[in-house]
């Protein structure tokens, strides 16, 4: 007996070994690419005041406004999305699976795409304009409709997911004892969703809060987030002991968000299939009035900017179009899938390792959020003072992707490892297989859905990264974005036509992404799937991190 406790006291401490053996990795990288810069960026703006903000009226100004139009997406996106949603997890329609995918296209869309569209439909001579429309031009609307753009889809996609997990046996008791559609709702459906929703808004609020591309072409002086304060005092006046104290608010606030959702998602990981509420036909006219409205609300603020930039693009005339020919577009193209290839390439190894290690560990659940809370100016910034001989060297640059696409490969394998039966490895073990033979022909191809959606997540990622390149690439290394950027900081309509056009470009390559993450995972509605997060094994709204 004895001997068997030793023995199994033995498998504990090596498992234990291996983990930290594993995390060692990324959190080593951590170290290195994210947590250093950081820390040599504040040591070399001299002595940082954390109040400075708080008693500075502009940088007060700043501060309030990123995270008061956080606040404000987060209340419309609930309040836009929540009855969609409702509709979509209990009407049946053609078409349904189709929209339910098609959902989630902005979210990878890179977001000076997304400006572009937003600025193709609501700004000067835009789509809107020429109809009769108002300019929005210079005020906080731009702004704000396109963090709805990117962020009122993971709303939609959480709360429905939620919502056909109800317990259709609940619902139908509540109903017989003559409670009303209202009162189930309030009684019984919103506490089964209200975390996820709670999930998702945390989401919402970091990356609304935390955003750089749209806040600097939407913004606009008056308008702009702190990340972009952040850029203009590193950047433009070397201000560093300002941008410091920003940034660590920013890392202060978000990083308590971050830990927020870390902490909701690790509640919501428990593999469920309830009795679902079974989908129906809409009877009668108001609930045909219903699905109509929640197509008007997707097509609105989903859709209309995506097919904004093409409807612009395709009037520029052929003359705009040149510009895909040009040899500066070709060796954009070309830097943009290298650096995304050999970025994803060390992403995934990344990622593998930090999932595997946080299998149990809330606080290495939470670090794969450093990326996205702190500033990617500083660490830009940080990386170009603590390693001298490295500027503008390549590798500093894949390794610089690499530190901002590796959390959606970490986050994808999380969940499917949360989900994965139990019992399979330990058959496995049991059968006399070693740890190294259970991870290759067990644990292994049970996560190739989930590797295959990070590794698209992570590739939509470095295919639309602006703000790193803006500081760490020489001018021969110029991306797709870096190129649409230089197109709209020239004036000239030919060049605002050729950054459409440009767009478009880049919207392709994050449709081929979204495609790999999207259709080829398996049917969410097939009883046959297997369950992740509670739901079927394709693409969870958890699963879409953008940052």
């Amino acid at each position: 007996m004895g001997a068997a406790l030793d023995q199994d006291r033995s498998k504990v401490s090596m498992s234990n070994r291996a983990r930290l053996a594993l995390a060692a990795f990324p959190l080593g990288f951590l170290l290195l690419m994210l947590l250093a810069p950081a820390l040599r960026l504040l040591l070399e703006g001299g002595q940082v005041s954390l109040w400075e903000p708080l008693e500075d009226g502009y940088l007060r100004w700043r501060l309030a406004w990123s995270f008061l139009q956080a606040g404000i997406c987060c209340v419309a996106a609930l309040v836009l999305g929540l009855p969609v949603a409702w509709v979509l997890a209990r009407f049946e329609f053609v078409g349904r699976t189709v929209v339910l995918r098609a959902l989630m296209l902005p979210f990878v869309v890179p977001t000076l795409v997304a400006a572009m569209g937003v600025l193709a439909l609501l700004g000067p001579q835009g789509v809107l304009q020429a109809v009769g429309g108002p300019d929005l031009q210079g005020g906080p609307w731009l702004l704000i409709y396109g963090n709805l753009f990117f962020n009122l889809c993971l709303v939609v996609r959480a709360a429905t997911e939620a919502l056909e997990q109800v317990s259709a046996s609940r619902v139908a008791a509540a109903r017989t004892l003559g409670a009303t559609p209202w009162r189930v709702f309030w009684r019984i459906e919103w506490p089964a969703i209200a975390p996820w929703l709670a999930s998702a808004l945390c989401l919402v609020f970091v990356y609304c809060a935390s955003g750089f591309g749209l806040a600097l072409v939407l913004g606009g002086q008056e308008y702009a987030t702190v990340e972009v304060e952040i850029y203009t005092l590193v950047a433009h006046e070397l201000a560093l002991a300002q941008a410091a104290s920003l940034a660590l608010w920013m890392l202060m606030l978000t990083g308590l968000v971050a830990l927020a959702y870390a902490f909701i998602e690790r509640r919501l990981a428990a593999p469920v299939r309830a009795d679902t509420i079974a989908r129906r036909a809409p009877q009668g006219s108001l609930q045909w009035l219903g699905l109509g409205a929640a197509m008007v609300v997707l097509a609105v603020f989903c859709a209309a900017p995506l097919i904004a930039i093409v409807w612009r693009a395709l009037g520029a005339g052929a003359s705009a179009w040149g510009v895909l020919w040009d040899d500066a577009t070709w060796a954009a193209l070309w830097n943009s899938l290298r650096f995304t290839v050999m970025a994803v390439t060390l992403a995934t190894a990344l990622g593998l390792a930090h999932a595997l290690a946080a299998r149990k560990s809330l606080l290495l659940r939470t670090l794969v959020f450093l990326p996205f809370v702190v500033s990617p100016v500083m660490v830009a910034f940080g990386l170009l003072l603590l390693y001298p001989a490295w500027t503008s060297s390549f590798g500093l640059l894949v390794c610089a992707y690499a530190l901002l696409a590796y959390p959606f490969v970490a986050k994808s394998l999380a969940a499917g490892l949360d989900s994965m039966p139990r019992h399979l490895a330990q058959a496995a073990r049991t059968l006399g297989a070693t740890p190294r033979h259970v991870f290759w022909r067990v644990t292994l191809p049970l996560l190739r859905p989930a590797l295959r959606r990070g590794m698209a997540f992570a590739a939509a990622t470095a295919v639309g990264e602006f703000a790193v390149t803006l500081f760490l690439s020489r001018p021969e290394w110029a991306t797709l974005t870096t190129l649409v950027y230089e197109h709209l900081g020239r004036p000239g309509a030919a060049n605002r036509d050729a950054a459409l056009v440009l767009s478009c470009l880049l919207m392709g390559l994050a449709l081929l992404a979204f495609v790999l993450i999207e259709w080829a995972a398996p049917k969410p509605d097939d009883p046959r799937t297997p369950l992740v997060n509670g739901t079927a094994t394709g693409p969870s709204a958890k699963d879409y991190l953008h940052a």
